[in-house]
């Protein structure tokens, strides 16, 4: 696992994303079907401006697998739409991968009243955004800030509050030459541009931002053991659907028929990762459930342990 570089200072400059797209000028003279067209061929140029900060992206997500196994957790800090896509992207983890209800925090500017109504000024309360994060984070934690301008007072604000903690720090913008200066860990800065109604971070800047998210997030729960293979062995079977879910994976994970994997789900309580060593390697529950709490939850790490795979 390779650790962050020294902190990256950040420089003031106007935000690309309030500037005028050329591409889109015209736009409002269009057809419906040339309308979206537009939009649409704005929107192919964001993934390829994300993949050109993986690197970045990559740096964050070592120090956060590092930080949560140390104990510490993962304090999103956003305001607006950066600030909703944060709270989507935690909210998410726990059905998904099962994990601690606090190991994901999420700080938006306004409250949750600010999540479907817009709060005046929250987003300038440099003060707010460090009492939160003041209150809350500790240095063994990660707070990630989002903001499209790379400048938002509300984000800054927890940044330099992490920064006097002693956590990590990460900021992502829409912004690479960013705003000002607050010292990170990473910055992680995507060059979406002009959007196509200026100003409007909900769209390109919006998008580079989720698709961000989810690879992060998602990165770090795959380093966590929380996947096997490119299956969701964590997820916590919470209804009807996600009951039979669960036994899909686990017939597609073991290549063995259904009654077979319903009675080691059974066996199991219906702990997958358990169910799923169990059967790989041929052992029961209780043994199954010992090698996992021995590396962590990390299924595939148990079974190579048992010998049950390799590395």
């Amino acid at each position: 696992m390779t650790l962050p570089q020294p902190r990256e200072s950040i420089v003031r400059v106007d935000s690309p994303t309030e500037q005028r797209n050329p591409r889109t000028e015209g736009i409002d003279r269009l057809p419906t079907v040339d309308v979206l067209r537009m939009i649409n061929n704005e929107d192919r140029l964001v993934p390829a401006a994300v993949a050109k900060v993986l690197p970045e992206v990559a740096r964050a997500v070592d120090f956060t697998v590092h930080a949560l196994r140390a104990g510490g957790r993962v304090h999103y800090i956003g305001a607006g739409t950066s600030g909703r896509l944060a709270t989507l992207d935690a909210a998410e983890l726990v059905p998904t991968f099962n994990t601690p209800a606090d190991w994901f925090v999420t700080h938006h500017a306004g409250g949750a009243t600010a999540l479907r109504t817009a709060v005046e000024n929250a987003e300038d309360d440099r003060e707010g955004g460090a009492a939160e994060i003041r209150a809350t984070v500790r240095p063994t934690d990660v707070v990630f800030g989002l903001t499209a301008s790379g400048r938002t007072p509300y984000v800054l604000g927890g940044l330099a509050a992490g920064n006097e903690i002693g956590a990590r720090t990460v900021l992502m913008s829409a912004n690479p030459a960013a705003t000002p200066s607050v010292p990170v860990d990473v910055l992680i800065a995507v060059a979406t541009g002009p959007e196509v109604i200026a100003g409007s971070t909900r769209m390109k800047a919006g998008t580079a931002q989720k698709l961000v998210l989810n690879a992060f997030s998602t990165a770090v729960m795959i380093e966590l053991g929380r996947t096997y293979s490119n299956l969701m062995v964590s997820m916590r079977a919470t209804n009807a659907k996600l009951r039979g879910r669960t036994l899909r994976i686990l017939r597609e994970a073991t290549g063995l028929d259904e009654p077979e994997c319903m009675a080691a789900l059974l066996d199991a309580d219906g702990d997958l990762k358990v169910a799923l060593v169990r059967l790989l390697a041929g052992i029961d529950s209780v043994q199954a459930a010992e090698a996992l709490t021995a590396t962590g939850g990390h299924v595939r790490n148990a079974l190579v342990a048992l010998g049950a795979v390799a590395s």
